[in-house]
């Protein structure tokens, strides 16, 4: 049985080391076409440390989506992407234009 969830951690996988990938993106790659915040909470339900590379998925506008519920790893998803060489700008957005992956696939 494929669940959506382990669609949505499929796709997620193959996100790479410096690129990111909207929730609304993932979802339409994983065959759940605006189900955007399914993906969200699905990726709520990773384990930081886990093998699923969840720092990576942000909002269609570029941005880290804060929650007080993430207990902080929201910081934590700025500070992973950093290191992976994503840069922000001063509003606190990534430029999709740039660091999007696939290119070719829009929300």
């Amino acid at each position: 049985m494929t669940s959506a969830y382990e669609k949505i951690y499929a796709v997620v996988r193959r996100i790479p080391v410096g690129k990111v990938a909207t929730y609304g993106q993932v979802a339409g790659l994983a065959g759940l076409s605006g189900k955007a915040r399914l993906v969200g909470y699905a990726l709520y339900k990773v384990e930081i440390a886990g093998d699923i590379p969840w720092q990576r998925v942000v909002n269609a506008q570029g941005q880290v989506s804060y929650s007080t519920a993430r207990n902080g790893a929201d910081h934590l998803q700025k500070n992973l992407l950093e290191q992976e060489g994503i840069k922000f700008n001063a509003q606190g957005k990534i430029d999709l234009k740039v660091d999007r992956w696939p290119e070719f696939l829009a929300d």
